[in-house]
């Protein structure tokens, strides 16, 4: 299996904190792999939020997404992780984990996050 998979999204109010989780089902992540975070608002382009490399797990942030966003990833585990602090209403999306390698990317169906104010 290739296909990353996105877990951990539900409905949580202004000021939480979420954790989503992204595996890749039945197979792994490998050392050449680069593992990206995005999400898309209701009416809004897909963004990216920041991506990780999964050999060194060296990260890289958007600007806008900085601070309140940490993409971590366990080695030993295969899956990689995005933590959400202070959740805002506008940061109710849907959240896709992107596994690249080289330029070959696969995309997760994506996990929906609420936040109610």
């Amino acid at each position: 299996q290739v296909q990353p998979a996105e877990s951990g999204g539900g409905v949580v109010q202004a000021g939480d904190s979420l954790t989503l989780s992204c595996s890749v089902s039945g197979g792994t992540f490998v050392g050449d792999d680069m593992v990206a975070w995005y999400r898309q608002a209701p009416g809004k382009e897909r963004e990216v939020i920041g991506t990780i490399t999964w050999d060194a797990g060296s990260r890289h942030y958007a600007d806008s997404m900085r601070g309140r966003f940490t993409i971590y990833r366990n080695y030993h585990e295969n899956r990689a992780w995005l933590h959400m602090n202070g959740l805002k209403p506008e940061d109710t999306a849907i959240y896709y984990c992107k596994r690249q390698r080289d330029s070959v990317m696969y995309w997760g169906q994506g996990t929906k996050v609420t936040v109610s104010s």
